[in-house]
């Protein structure tokens, strides 16, 4: 059983926070704030729970693989999370062995941009719609750099329809975009360790350039 409790319900892929306290212990709570890894939405926060449950151990990569997977099957969690026409909408979940995840609604043309999830490893599956996922097949320095000129060959792009997802490392950059023009997307998220900060870049051709970089307490 899932229940809820009181939170920042900004992302920490954004620098603004709303705090609320979510009054019942049944039903998610919205709230307006801005979303996960990009532009203004709406969110409410949980718990969660999946097959794999939470440990004192760090979770792997695999466990935060099946955690998103079991919760993305999760119908009425699913059904809970409110969608805005304009927004992406999010509830906090707690993921196994202390990591930090989320459950995402993108409206009909909503992204990330580009960024990346510095020391932590994670994994997301789309739970309905489609999402397209841009990454980069290379690693990039951890500090001391604006600006970038990447080689040719390092980008991929993937389809991740309904139940499919995919894990990643350390330091992936990718943006995540909902390219329908009249559905929703709904996905899940897990991090390990919970986000020590975001990097978010731009990208004109071949040239990347960090314009930001977010840590926790710009969103704590």
């Amino acid at each position: 059983m899932r229940t809820l409790r009181t939170v920042l319900v900004s992302s920490p892929h954004s620098a603004v926070s709303t705090a609320v306290s979510v009054p019942s212990p049944s039903a998610p709570v919205a709230a307006t704030a801005s979303a996960p890894a990009g532009s203004s939405a709406t969110g409410s926060s949980a718990t969660g729970s999946s097959a794999t449950g939470s440990s004192a151990a760090a979770p792997t990569v695999a466990e935060l693989m099946d955690f998103v997977r079991d919760t993305a099957r999760d119908e009425a969690l699913i059904a809970s999370l409110p969608l805005d026409p304009e927004g992406r909408t999010w509830i906090r979940l707690d993921g196994p062995g202390g990591s930090e995840a989320w459950l995402i609604g993108w409206p009909p043309g909503t992204g990330t941009g580009w960024h990346d999830h510095a020391d932590s490893f994670g994994a997301f599956t789309t739970a309905s719609g489609a999402l397209k996922e841009h990454s980069l097949a290379v690693r990039l320095p951890t500090d001391g750099w604006k600006t970038l000129e990447l080689t040719e060959g390092v980008d991929r792009s993937r389809v991740l329809a309904t139940g499919q997802g995919r894990a990643f490392g350390q330091n992936h950059v990718h943006e995540v975009l909902n390219e329908s023009t009249d559905a929703h997307a709904v996905s899940v998220h897990a991090y390990y360790p919970p986000l020590p900060r975001i990097r978010r870049f731009s990208r004109t051709g071949a040239v990347l350039r960090l314009e930001q970089t977010e840590r926790p307490e710009d969103w704590q």
